[in-house]
């Protein structure tokens, strides 16, 4: 179900060095899809991966909503040690092996995904939310709870608010505030789809909290406290 267009897929990603890994990256980047209205979706998968305190295994979750009803049809969870160190920047080589095994166990296809962390808005352009969409070839949107990279103007705290996050002179992501008087949310690309309609899909499958229900079942789901 995997890009054989994707170079160097083969390799586990795991496996890969910092230094291979940010050449990987840079190889991968143009790749990357940024046109797609995705204009309609049955159902809507999140994705987030937890880690504890202390090692021991990492949990990725996968979750099926439907839509617009936004209710869970299907959990998929991986388990296993990270065999990648925490680097910033490089999150997707630690946690996209348990992301994708999760994402491989569904019996329900989403026609959309929205994974917990960042798109083209990356140092690189190259975040886990490209990285994931290369490898499924779906649209794919990345959405954090903090920046990584850019510069942007505080949006206004009303829910719908939003400013761009600029890097070089490039917009690379939104600063989306999706609930009122909440801090922001930050949306970007991460494959087959145009940063307006990852906006709009953003904005809604977000009910009464910060993140998209998608994001927010995921990361119930991982284990992980609060939304």
């Amino acid at each position: 179900m995997y890009n054989s267009l994707v170079a160097d897929a083969n390799i586990p990603l795991g496996q890969v060095s910092p230094a291979g890994a940010v050449a990987l990256q840079k190889e991968l980047a143009s790749r990357v899809i940024r046109s797609g209205r995705c204009s309609q979706a049955r159902y809507i998968a999140g994705i987030d991966v937890s880690f504890p305190f202390g090692g021991g295994e990492a949990t990725a979750a996968v979750v099926v909503l439907d839509y617009p009803g936004l209710n869970v049809v299907e959990v998929s969870r991986s388990r296993a040690s990270a065999s990648f160190p925490y680097i910033p920047g490089l999150l997707s080589f630690r946690e996209l092996p348990l992301a994708l095994k999760a994402f491989d166990g569904l019996k329900i296809s989403p026609d959309l995904v929205i994974i917990d962390g960042h798109g083209v808005a990356h140092p690189r352009r190259m975040g886990i939310a490209c990285h994931f969409g290369l490898y499924v070839d779906m649209p794919v949107i990345g959405c954090a709870k903090s920046r990584l990279c850019g510069t942007y103007l505080e949006p206004d705290t009303i829910k719908g608010s939003k400013s761009s996050l600029v890097e070089g002179g490039e917009v690379i992501g939104t600063v989306l505030c999706t609930r009122q008087d909440v801090r922001p949310v930050f949306v970007s690309v991460g494959n087959r789809i145009e940063l307006e309609s990852a906006e709009e899909w953003v904005s809604g499958t977000c009910s009464k909290y910060r993140l998209p229900e998608p994001v927010r079942k995921a990361h119930m789901a991982a284990g992980l406290p609060g939304a």
